[in-house]
């Protein structure tokens, strides 16, 4: 393949993995302007209707790896179109549902593994087949999608849900996915999943060099990465789920909370093409540290919006979450590819967003406990800003990730474990 046909073919593999990127994250991140229709129509307490988002991240986490794994042996065609279905499906028949235990299986379970089969589980593994010298700006970019998606999607699920109420907004959401799904399987995917020849690190490449999911998991890198997921998903997902409620009850106009829950989605793009491109030339630890900082300022702004409910205030503190929202996915992911090169990324990348999945399931659940037995915020967003704090200290205390040494491999025999890579 020309060099031009491989930096275009390259090109266009970002494209689509954003593009994904953006239907997954942003369909799945409306339930947070779905939480008060839904409180108002069933009259369910909020850990329960939290623990619906809480489910689709448990189960999103949980799919990861078999997600990854699947990318190894299936390829993205068969991955993405599985996680169209799940994903549209899920939302479709949630426009009619009436119970609890019916949120749980298709907005939590359906939708869990489509976002697990459509997100960066695939993105990630694609985008380090064609990208090696700038793979942190490629990666920054990918991950970008899924801020685009919150912003496109978000506000416009609000506005749906204003003129014809959440079940026309389900159906809506729904209908329009697997409407794509005919258009998804005629890609051509083949060329997509090869991978640059240059690089060596697609399907067939060689597989005495590549790692295997179970060396991977011997190591502290691994580790150190995973417990970067969790803490900072708690943190997120702990704040951001209730930000939209939280924004209406001091006293912003629900469209206005939207807006601004949107607006987020637009600064953590600029927040993830930054820090991969900052990455690259500053170091990591350095930019992931600014990225944390300004995550655990926006949530102390969100205690000063309870006092001073001012718009300015407002608009500073969704630059700050916003910016650093999504900004340690970049890192993470090129990380994972320059620490654990070989055929079986897909299944240590899966295995490392369920970090980021359990993360997010226990911050969501976490922080409709904490309202539901405190009767405000507070707590909830103070626990949000430890769970930051330790994230960050992930890069100051694993040697992987804090200076960049790269981890031993270490085999329980001497044949060797055969994974995902080795065939």
């Amino acid at each position: 393949m020309a060099a031009a046909s491989r930096s275009a073919t390259a090109i266009v593999v970002v494209v689509i993995c954003v593009v994904m990127n953006m239907l997954a994250r942003g369909v799945s991140e409306t339930y947070a302007v779905f939480l008060l229709p839904l409180e108002q129509d069933f009259g369910w307490r909020r850990a329960a209707l939290t623990g619906v988002y809480s489910t689709y991240m448990l189960v999103h986490g949980l799919s990861a790896p078999l997600a990854g794994m699947l990318f190894d042996r299936i390829g993205p065609r068969w991955l993405y179109a599985g996680g169209l279905l799940c994903l549209g499906g899920g939302y479709f028949l949630a426009a009619r549902l009436n119970a609890a235990w019916q949120f749980h299986l298709c907005v939590g379970v359906l939708g869990g593994i489509g976002v697990a089969a459509m997100g960066m589980v695939p993105a990630s593994a694609l985008v380090s087949r064609w990208f090696r010298a700038r793979l942190g700006t490629a990666m920054g970019m990918t991950y970008a999608g899924l801020g685009m998606g919150v912003i496109a999607v978000v506000p416009l699920t609000q506005w749906l849900i204003e003129r014809d109420g959440w079940r026309s907004a389900y159906a809506s959401l729904g209908g329009f996915l697997l409407i794509l799904l005919p258009f998804l399987l005629i890609l051509p995917w083949k060329r997509f999943a090869a991978g640059d020849p240059e690089i060596g690190s697609g399907r067939g490449a060689p597989a005495a060099g590549g790692w295997t999911l179970g060396e991977a998991v011997r190591s502290s890198a691994f580790w150190g990465l995973f417990a970067v997921f969790f803490f900072t998903a708690v943190a997120i997902w702990g704040t951001i789920l209730q930000a939209v409620a939280y924004l209406v009850e001091i006293g912003f106009a629900p469209l206005e909370a939207a807006t601004a829950f949107g607006v987020v989605g637009i600064m953590s793009v600029i927040g993830m093409i930054a820090t991969g491109w900052l990455a690259d030339r500053v170091g990591r630890r350095p930019a992931v540290t600014v990225t944390f900082m300004l995550t655990i300022g926006g949530i102390g702004l969100l205690f000063l919006l309870a006092q001073f409910p001012y718009y300015w205030l407002l608009v500073v503190f969704v630059v700050c979450f916003g910016v650093s929202q999504g900004s340690r996915g970049p890192v993470v992911s090129t990380l994972c590819a320059e620490l654990f090169s070989g055929g079986g990324i897909g299944a240590i990348y899966g295995a490392l967003t369920l970090g980021m999945g359990t993360g997010a399931a226990f911050g969501a659940w976490v922080s409709g406990w904490l309202r539901d037995a405190t009767g405000g915020y507070e707590a909830g967003f103070a626990f949000a800003a430890l769970m930051a704090l330790l994230g960050l200290s992930q890069f100051w205390i694993v040697p992987a990730l804090a200076r960049g040494e790269r981890p031993q491999r270490r085999r329980r025999s001497a044949s060797g474990d055969k994974g995902a890579g080795e065939r």
